[in-house]
């Protein structure tokens, strides 16, 4: 996959998490989408969580409290995996 490409999936991938997390109801967060990052902040809580594509490696990085998570792009299975875990990589 050349990097435009993922850039486009990336995008909608973060536009329809940012819309699910936006949907009416209670919630003790907050999400922003800009510049292609997305940012969750908690109410109650210091955690902020940034979600934002990194397209030279094509992966999408996590950046949580005091741990990040580097997630790969599959192209053959069309979905993203966390390679420690294998999680989803081989679904």
């Amino acid at each position: 996959m050349d990097e435009h490409s993922f850039r486009l999936q990336a995008d909608a991938a973060l536009d329809d998490l940012f819309r699910a997390l936006t949907a009416p109801g209670d919630r003790a967060f907050e999400a922003d989408l800009n510049n292609g990052a997305l940012t969750v902040e908690f109410d109650d809580h210091p955690a902020k969580f940034v979600v934002s594509p990194n397209a030279p490696v094509r992966q999408i990085w996590v950046s949580a409290l005091t741990t990040s998570f580097k997630l790969d792009w599959v192209e053959a299975r069309g979905h993203l995996c966390w390679p420690p875990t294998g999680a989803r990589c081989a679904s």
